[in-house]
């Protein structure tokens, strides 16, 4: 079996990547509030602070912190990927090992994480996860994609509305 070692670090920011178990379906904008309704109460009983989220319909990206004496965030993912899995309609292929296993067959069992280093590599993050909707094909511009937290930090002054609108201009406002 494969040893897989997280980057176990109280108080910690990280990058987060998460799979559909079928890149094929559009489950995550398909029943977007509930997952948005789930996320909300995982962060009411386990808080967490959301810097940059994007849902696309196959996999999702997010850039989370976690409190000073916190760093599980394995516990956050494992709530939100079961309650949004009990949530939705049945229907999907589920593999004889999962369902052994009692699962259902939503998700990829893992998920790719990365801790946030610094402000260069948060900023590359938080840039990449808000233009993968033109990245994977999804919109031309990114304000055009709903389901980003890109229009929450437009709103803030932190991107500039036209943000990775085709022109190749990326990157934050000047401070």
């Amino acid at each position: 079996m494969s040893r897989y070692h997280r980057a176990w670090q109280p108080g910690g920011t990280w990058f987060f990547t998460l799979n559909l178990a079928d890149r094929r379906r559009s489950l995550l904008t398909d029943h977007i509030a509930v997952l948005r309704r789930v996320v909300r109460q995982v962060q009411q009983r386990h808080p967490f602070t959301v810097h940059g989220w994007v849902v696309l319909p196959e996999h999702l990206h997010c850039v989370l912190e976690l409190p000073a004496a916190d760093s599980d965030f394995a516990l956050r993912w494992r709530l939100i990927k079961g309650h949004f899995s009990r949530s939705i309609p049945t229907g999907e292929f589920i593999s004889l090992s999962r369902r052994r296993h009692g699962e259902r067959g939503i998700w990829q069992r893992r998920y790719w994480e990365h801790r946030i280093r610094n402000e260069r590599d948060y900023r590359m993050h938080m840039d990449y996860l808000h233009f993968n909707p033109v990245k994977h094909g999804w919109v031309t511009r990114v304000r055009d994609w709903p389901y980003s937290t890109f229009h929450r930090l437009v709103a803030m002054g932190v991107y500039a509305e036209d943000w990775g609108g085709g022109d190749g201009d990326l990157g934050y406002l000047p401070e």
